[in-house]
């Protein structure tokens, strides 16, 4: 006892001005893990407890500078490691968005695993804001900011008019919490959850902006990651609200892919023979929804929307997304020659989607993140030259890559965007013809990044890889490297 007393005594005068924890009650709080299942309608929910996971609420403080004032929630599921015995440790996800929901991946991500899921606890989260988290919702009457800039002056001021007009909504119905709505928060509610599950350092997986939220938390909190996959690399130089610019010619290579596959099923699709002649008949409605908005299902659909609905079609390259597309434009090019249509089921989700508010809660989110991280040029006059010079190399989708949005309206951010650390042992994985974060983007990272490995999906215009796109080379190469942790010795390619 006398011994045990001297040690503890010794120690006082060396921590005696030591500054305690602010956050020592976040790190240290008691994890309630229950259902995940919210109700009976509740599909997410019942897949998760299907698949074992259990749902609990992360604490977190609304403002980190003021860590004892207003909290909030952060809503994470859990399928815990069942080979304990070679346990790894937890594997955060983070699908992407910016915006998007994760906490009901760990099902589909955990099978993609194969065996070396067994040995992590696969953790989905639902960053702050997001859906079962505390939530944000600026009441706008669409869930997309994203517009084309239309055919004229006329257009793009209505545009214009639209991007203020979203931007007060936030102001009005959330103000008081847009300027904590960050990526380096969010980051930093991974470092809370990272404690509060007990482990000294996460492995990470992230899909598309969730690249980015992986980069901003390694170099906010070094030392704290131990294996991480970027998929759908994001480059923090393209990180910003105008990123769609850098994404507009691998947008165009994807729609002409999709164009020659169309011109095959000219059969099915009554689109056109030839890649060129499905071009056109894009271009044919664009042109009519100029002169006369088309009616679809109840909805009217003008030239400001149509290239949204083609661009929102380019993202994933299999069959059912490419057929989706071709059927849309087939219900677009019927309503331009004055048919009444009933759009089929993906289009008349994504008109849904954009002309009502059912998406508010989505679009809100995703533009505070993407203006609360990065300024965005405030005169409507910047980018009405860029619209002006983008619609002469890309009249479709050009109006839409560089038009204007609700961030030149909105409060400057609270903080400066994180400047990303020179080097990270990472595995990144990207598909060459990726419309959303471009294969460059990804070599951008890896040449920042030698320690890393870049495994490349050739010939695919495809966004988000590993345990989507259905490669089985490069879902070997990550499991691989989740199972060892050890990188690859050279980078990989995989052929499509």
């Amino acid at each position: 006892m006398c011994l045990a007393g001297a040690l503890t005594l010794a120690s006082v005068p060396a921590t005696a001005h030591a500054s305690p924890d602010p956050l020592a009650r976040y790190h240290r709080q008691h994890l309630t893990w229950k259902s995940c299942v919210l109700g009976p309608d509740d599909d997410t929910g019942k897949e998760l407890r299907q698949a074992g996971a259990q749902c609990a609420d992360v604490t977190v403080p609304l403002n980190y500078d003021a860590p004892d004032g207003r909290t909030i929630t952060v809503a994470i599921s859990r399928i815990r490691a069942t080979d304990t015995k070679h346990r790894v440790g937890a594997l955060l996800l983070n699908g992407g968005g910016p915006g998007g929901p994760t906490i009901g991946d760990p099902p589909w991500v955990r099978e993609t695993m194969k065996d070396v899921g067994r040995r992590y606890d696969v953790v989905g989260v639902d960053p702050r804001f997001v859906g079962r988290s505390t939530p944000l919702d600026c009441h706008w009457p669409t869930g997309s900011f994203i517009r084309g800039a239309g055919t004229g002056r006329a257009g793009f001021d209505h545009s214009t008019a639209l991007a203020r007009e979203l931007a007060q909504l936030c102001r009005t119905h959330e103000g008081d919490v847009l300027p904590y709505v960050t990526t380096r928060n969010t980051a930093r509610d991974m470092d809370v959850i990272r404690a509060a599950l007990g482990e000294r350092r996460i492995s990470y997986l992230g899909y598309s902006y969730g690249s980015y939220l992986g980069q901003v938390y390694a170099t906010m909190f070094p030392g704290r990651t131990d294996r991480v996959v970027l998929d759908g690399v994001l480059s923090a130089d393209r990180y910003s609200p105008r990123l769609l610019r850098s994404a507009r010619a691998a947008n165009r290579h994807a729609l002409k892919d999709w164009a020659v596959w169309a011109a095959a099923r000219d059969v099915t699709y009554g689109l056109g023979r030839t890649r060129d002649a499905v071009l056109a008949a894009v271009d044919r409605v664009q042109a009519a929804a100029a002169r006369t908005p088309l009616s679809l299902g109840g909805h009217r659909v003008d030239d400001h929307l149509v290239p949204v609905i083609v661009f929102n079609g380019l993202s994933q390259d299999n069959d059912a997304a490419y057929g989706d597309l071709a059927q849309a434009v087939r219900d677009m090019r019927r309503a331009a020659d004055g048919h009444a249509v009933t759009p089929a089921p993906w289009l008349a989700d994504t008109l849904s989607f954009v002309l009502t508010g059912s998406g508010s809660h989505y679009g809100s989110v995703q533009t505070a993140i993407l203006c609360g991280d990065v300024a965005a040029p405030r005169d409507p006059e910047t980018y009405w030259r860029d619209v002006q010079r983008a619609r002469r190399k890309d009249p479709l989708f050009g109006p839409v890559t560089d038009n204007i949005g609700p961030c030149a309206f909105w409060d400057p951010p609270r903080e400066h965007p994180t400047t990303i650390r020179d080097d990270l042992s990472a595995l990144l994985v990207n598909a060459t013809g990726d419309p959303r974060t471009t294969y460059q983007s990804a070599q951008t990272v890896r040449r920042m990044w030698p320690a890393s490995r870049l495994v490349t999906l050739r010939g695919a215009y495809q966004h988000a890889v590993y345990g989507v796109f259905g490669s089985s080379c490069v879902d070997a190469t990550v499991n691989r490297y989740l199972a060892d942790g050890r990188l690859p010795r050279a980078d990989v390619t995989c052929a499509t």
